[in-house]
């Protein structure tokens, strides 16, 4: 029997999507929940679980495609997931190599020496898990997340934990199938580029910790079972927010099938335990005794991590040293909104990417850079560095703090060039991917802030560039136009900038460029 994969709801006002990532190929076997592919809307990206277990058949929408709701993305021929599983288990007993390709869905394994994959391959060997390169001049990282716990069962090169440095967040996969037997370094510990994190114990008799782990109930999260008896596996993502949230598996209610537990599931188990506390505190209508416990007996302390810690750091210095100015304008979105309505879909056709307004913005300040070399160049002590190039920052929010990856050599690429750039830079943010050369560089930033609906924004610098360009949201308002007052879609934008270096005349200039082409975009194409 076949069941469908179709495009899931997207979201209010929204009807397509792009098909970013598939992590199964047609033949691959997948569990009930298992992501299945990634989409990507103008704002949100969405997971594709599978809806049975069985053999993924074929892929209607390939990667670049655009979808609508509802749309059929794939078929998966039902069957039991273990049984499937089970060829490929012995054949990963004899042959280590084709197991770690296999386990991954046929992606070509990663890097693993020799060595390592001969002893994974033996019964009852240990390996050490290490921290990994960590990227150029960082030597430390903070322990932030584990995903198992001692005695836990995981496959090759499935996460086992996530660092923090003070740029970018990095996961250790396991480098081979086993038994996690020993953790070293525990939550929150600062370690060394190289160090052991913890100790993997392979084959066969790996199994034994666990078991032992189980019996004795200590450390091991509950398992669920469904109504025939088969453990159910909880969707990843779920297993991550739970970790993340400090949440055991007995204290979520799972809505998937056979009680497997969503994403949403723990978001919605959070929301019940920090709505019910305040509802257990409004119960007694006594006043309180003198022996209650005092205010700090209900604080909360979380260290912050390193990333929060260096963003402070650095925002607080620019204020220190930079003469913070910030100068506002607004721009008139029609033609441009226009524009990218008549040829959205071509453009999308031939680029395989979409039209979005961060690649006419890029393309303005760019121009505008070139006539107001000031506002891309840089103090260092008593000289200014002019820059003869744009590499262009791109300030995005994450979940685990802001970071702003750099689109190198930007004032030489196309429109199409940009938007491909945007996403790939965007989706390595979300995903924790980004490394150090993708966030070092830049010479001037934008700020999208009307994603999250603010109408007005005054960003910091981040330094030492001496610009940075903040985009409100899109809003209706009534302009005077020509004697008539029509309703026209407004942006509000702003420049903030470093008058050591840029003068007022320089920056109102720089905004009024960007106002100009991007209310006549015809200009961009005459360098006008």
């Amino acid at each position: 029997m076949t069941s469908e994969v179709r495009v899931p709801t997207l979201g209010e006002s929204v009807t397509e999507a792009t098909v970013a990532t598939w992590f199964k190929k047609p033949g691959d076997t997948v569990a009930v929940d298992e992501m299945l592919c990634e989409l990507e809307t103008d704002k949100v990206t969405v997971e594709v679980p599978s809806p049975v277990a069985g053999t993924l058949s074929e892929i209607v929408a390939q990667e670049g495609d655009t979808v609508g709701v509802d749309a059929l993305l794939a078929n998966v021929s039902e069957g039991d997931s273990g049984s499937a599983t089970a060829p490929k288990a012995k054949e990963a007993a004899e042959d280590p190599d084709a197991a770690s390709q296999s386990d991954r869905g046929g992606d070509a394994p990663k890097a693993i020496d020799a060595g390592a994959a001969e002893v994974a391959a033996r019964e009852g060997e240990s390996i050490d898990v290490q921290v990994p390169t960590l990227g150029e001049s960082v030597t430390e990282a903070t322990v932030s997340t584990w995903f198992k716990k001692v005695g836990d069962k995981v496959e090759a090169d499935e996460m086992l934990c996530e660092l923090e440095t003070d740029k970018v967040s990095v996961e250790v996969p396991a480098p081979a199938a086993g038994v996690l037997a020993e953790i070293f370094a525990e939550e929150g510990s600062t370690v060394e580029a190289s160090a052991t994190l913890a100790v993997l114990t392979t084959g066969a008799g790996a199994a034994a910790p666990k078991g032992e782990d189980a019996k004795s109930g200590a450390g091991a999260a509950p398992e669920t079972k469904a109504a025939d008896g088969k453990d159910v596996e909880d969707a990843p993502s779920a297993k991550k927010a739970m970790a993340e949230a400090g949440i055991s598996r007995d204290q979520v209610t799972g809505s998937g099938r056979d009680g497997r537990v969503m994403k949403e599931d723990v978001a919605k188990a959070v929301a019940a335990g920090t709505s019910a506390a305040p509802k257990a505190e409004a119960k007694p209508a006594a006043p309180r005794p003198a022996s209650a416990p005092d205010d700090a007996s209900r604080e909360e302390r979380v260290k912050m991590t390193r990333l929060k810690q260096t963003m402070a750091r650095r925002l607080k210095e620019a204020q220190n040293t930079a003469a913070i100015l910030t100068t506002f304008n607004e721009v008139d979105m029609t033609e441009v909104m226009a524009l990218r309505n008549t040829y959205k879909a071509d453009f999308e056709k031939k680029h395989g990417v979409r039209m979005g307004f961060m690649s006419f913005f890029t393309k303005a300040c760019c121009h505008a850079l070139k006539e107001i070399p000031e506002v891309n160049a840089e103090i260092d002590g008593t000289d200014i560095i002019y820059k003869n190039y744009v590499h262009m920052g791109v300030a995005a929010g994450t979940p685990t703090g802001l970071v702003v990856p750099v689109i190198k050599d930007a004032d030489a690429m196309s429109f199409a060039e940009i938007e491909k750039a945007v996403n790939a830079m965007g989706k390595k943010a979300r995903d924790g991917k980004l490394t150090m050369a993708d966030m070092t560089g830049g010479t001037f930033t934008i700020s999208n802030g009307g994603v999250y609906g603010s109408l007005m924004t005054a960003p910091i610098l981040n330094p030492p560039q001496s610009g940075i360009l903040g985009m409100a949201k899109i809003q209706d308002r009534p302009m005077a136009i020509n004697g008539q007052v029509v309703i026209r879609p407004m942006m509000y934008i702003s420049l903030s900038y470093d008058h050591r270096i840029i003068d007022g005349k320089g920056a109102v200039t720089f905004l009024v460029r960007v106002k100009e082409m991007l209310e006549d975009p015809r200009r961009l194409l005459m360098d006008l």
